[in-house]
């Protein structure tokens, strides 16, 4: 029988190999399986092909049909993760190092954010505290992102390490209100008030609490396109204290300024006056 290997009809292939598995003819199943994935290779070939090795503990060739796997697609990150597992399995973690360090490498990943997170989770199974560190580190020098904040600041605590904790909360209020990221910094404030209820002391507890923004309604303008009646809607901001004392002296140096100049203006003004009485003398 022709088995029929074009898109859409991929199944077949496995579908026969799985009969000649059935039949023991192994040789013949790992044939097809290779043959229909040289022809149109769909994720559903490789992992059979990958199921079927695993069965047998096949586990060289296993990786072989990964490498294969992830030829065809770079930017797979489940296909990274499960290479890593399988290696995690058999006992090789420097081989599921060695593949999670160059899977976070690749230019184009369709799930980065699952793919740091299963790497860092394998180092914080492993225990090694200072590449999980370094991972955080590496992760937040390509997103600011409030989550990996408080998840880095969370895995400190969970070793007990509440300065350095507290140090990456205190890191991460300055980078998001330095983006005037207000919702993402206030899930930041409120995860760090929540670690100094748990690990801190009054004195830290006041301190954050001192750092939490009022919540406010507000009235903005809708944008309408040109021409059209935009009308007026309300929405909630927030009012960080550290924000509002600068804007406080933002306005006073403002007014100090004003006044400065004024006087200047004023005593000009006079000089020209004194001019103006020292010519009528004259005369």
């Amino acid at each position: 029988a022709v088995v029929s290997t074009q898109s859409g009809h991929y199944g077949r292939g496995l579908m026969f190999a799985q009969f000649e598995i059935r039949q023991k003819n192994l040789d013949a199943a790992r044939k097809i399986l290779g043959t229909s994935i040289g022809k149109c290779p769909k994720p559903k070939l490789f992992k059979g092909y990958i199921d079927l090795e695993l069965q047998m503990r096949e586990f060289d060739r296993c990786r072989k049909i990964y490498e294969k796997f992830l030829e065809h697609d770079m930017s797979n990150c489940n296909t990274w993760m499960k290479f890593a597992e399988l290696e995690t399995i058999l006992g090789d973690t420097d081989r599921a190092r060695a593949i999670f360090n160059l899977a976070i490498q690749q230019p184009l990943l369709d799930m980065p954010e699952i793919l740091w997170k299963a790497y860092i989770d394998f180092e914080v199974e492993e225990e090694e505290h200072e590449r999980v560190r370094a991972l955080y580190k590496a992760l937040l020098q390509r997103t600011k992102h409030v989550k990996v904040w408080i998840s880095f600041a969370n895995y400190e605590a969970s070793i007990d390490h509440t300065r350095k904790a507290r140090e990456i909360f205190e890191e991460a209020d300055r980078s998001l209100q330095l983006d005037t990221q207000k919702e993402e910094r206030v899930l930041c404030l409120e995860a760090w008030k929540e670690f100094e209820t748990k690990h801190g002391t009054e004195e830290t507890q006041d301190a954050i609490k001192k750092k939490l923004p009022r919540r406010v309604k507000k009235r903005r303008k809708i944008d309408v396109e040109e021409g059209g009646e935009g009308g007026w809607e309300e929405y909630w901001d927030y009012i960080f204290p550290d924000t509002e004392a600068n804007s406080s002296n933002l306005k006073f140096l403002q007014m100090a300024k004003a006044w400065k100049k004024q006087q200047n203006t004023e005593d000009s003004d006079s000089d020209d006056d004194d001019d103006d009485d020292d010519e009528d003398t004259a005369d």
